[in-house]
């Protein structure tokens, strides 16, 4: 009972911090140049680094949904055109967006929460703080804006990439045609899901980049609990991924 009030305590302090972080987070920069500067940045540090990585995945994942959907359709009757369907449907729905955000959250996230909890120990924020500097909003805020416009780009990306994933084993191993995966990736096609996929990859970017700063901001008495930090915040950007996925799905396609 002790550790269960305990537990319920640091998760309402964790909640207040981030909501007091965030206010100091979302002011006006002192100087646009360098706030459009930092963007860039992190953009490139952030969001085209990844972009090998969620290719690489996003093309496998492809192949593997073709290889397990055409297995699982045995049955005469069902067109083998199903196949583009459901590998299509599967990639919009939740791979390109939930499971590439998964990624991201260990990847962006302990790199955030790292090199703030770096900047932190080394006392680079209190010497900020000490010349008059908004060190919440010069550090966190480009990130926010960066990895918000530039992630739902890679989701758009993953989504192609895992596409052509999927017509690169057809064209190998020939379990069906490519009239019928082409024919099924545009059948029944509803442009709304789109549009889902990527507010939920705004949401998803919003959430990584910002409990990832709190972890990070948060005072360290040394190394080591920077580590412990980078690893609670992607344990928590996580669970909040899925929570909001569920949250999510229920408002927006019900």
């Amino acid at each position: 009972m002790i550790k269960l009030w305990e537990l319920l305590k640091r998760t309402l302090e964790l909640i207040g911090e981030y909501f007091l972080l965030m206010k100091r987070v979302f002011t006006k920069p002192e100087k646009w140049r360098i706030f459009w500067k930092q963007c860039v940045v992190e953009t490139e540090k952030l969001g085209l680094s990844s972009v090998p990585l969620i290719g690489i995945i996003s093309i496998a994942i492809g192949a593997v949904l073709v290889i397990q959907t055409a297995y699982n359709i045995e049955n005469p009757f069902i067109p083998k055109m199903y196949v583009g369907y459901m590998v299509r449907e599967s990639l919009i729905l939740e791979f390109s967006c939930t499971m590439v955000a998964l990624i991201l959250a260990g990847k962006v996230g302990s790199n955030i929460s790292s090199d703030i909890g770096t900047m932190r120990l080394t006392e680079q924020i209190d010497a900020m703080e000490m010349m008059g500097i908004n060190s919440a909003n010069y550090l966190i805020l480009p990130k926010v804006v960066s990895v918000c416009l530039f992630n739902p780009l890679l989701m758009l990306f993953s989504l192609m990439v895992g596409i052509f994933g999927g017509w690169l084993i057809v064209a190998a191993t020939g379990m069906i045609t490519l009239s019928q995966y082409s024919t099924g990736l545009r059948f029944a096609f509803n442009g709304y899901y789109i549009v889902y996929a990527l507010i939920k990859m705004v949401v998803f970017s919003f959430i990584i980049v910002t409990v990832a700063a709190l972890y990070g901001y948060s005072p360290k008495e040394n190394s080591l609990a920077v580590g412990r930090a980078s690893t609670r915040s992607i344990v928590s950007i996580c669970l909040l991924i899925l929570l909001t996925d569920l949250a999510l799905t229920q408002l927006m396609l019900n």
